[in-house]
């Protein structure tokens, strides 16, 4: 009622459909790329390049990355001249935590392709793994503090229930980083744990 006193449904609506999106284009499509790379046999050619493996899983994720930005931009820029949802904080906070997220949800997207040795792997451990839990335990669609208190312990492990929250810190109360500190760590934490994950079990699974 406060931030939101007509009680439109776009305030709710339109950060989750940001996390939601960053999330698939970011997690699903690079687990899939990766894995159909495995699955076809040409990751191992790659890797007898003269590039590091380093090199050719950045320049495989890089193009996510941006994708990913592009499609946070256009939803921010929708969602204040179509919806009249506003952005009452820093938009470079705004646009800077979202990059934390993308690489998060990269890193996290890395990592299921290093367990999948093909597509339909991949895509069934992000749906299953990504997709439901970003809809159903993120406080997108249901609040948290209604669920089971089960569901509640497992909701903190998911990184979208924590960037919903950091956004619409800034877009609908317009508050700065000393109000979401502890949810931007809480990011930067996982997105350190995926990428150390990742990197180790892809030269395992590569050696």
């Amino acid at each position: 009622m406060l931030y939101n006193p007509a009680l439109k449904g776009v305030y709710m609506f339109v950060p989750g459909i940001i996390t939601v999106l960053l999330m698939l284009v970011s997690a699903m499509m690079t687990s899939i790329s990766i894995a159909r790379e495995k699955e076809l046999g040409t990751m191992e050619v790659l890797l007898v390049s003269p590039l590091k493996p380093f090199h050719i899983i950045a320049g495989k994720v890089m193009p996510y990355v941006l994708l990913s930005f592009i499609n946070a931009i256009t939803i921010l820029i929708l969602s204040y001249f179509v919806f009249g949802v506003p952005v009452k904080g820093s938009l470079a906070l705004l646009l800077a935590e979202s990059i934390l997220f993308i690489v998060l949800a990269l890193s996290l997207g890395i990592f299921i392709s290093t367990v999948s040795n093909n597509q339909q792997t991949a895509m069934m451990l992000s749906m299953f793994a990504l997709m439901l839990p970003t809809i159903l335990l993120s406080g997108f669609i249901f609040p948290i503090e209604n669920m089971p208190l089960v569901l509640q312990w497992f909701s903190t492990i998911m990184p979208p229930r924590w960037f919903i929250l950091i956004i619409k810190s800034i877009m609908l109360k317009g508050t700065g980083i000393a109000y979401f500190w502890k949810e931007t760590l809480i990011l930067i934490v996982m997105t350190s744990v995926f990428i150390f994950a990742s990197v180790k079990k892809f030269k395992i699974r590569l050696a």
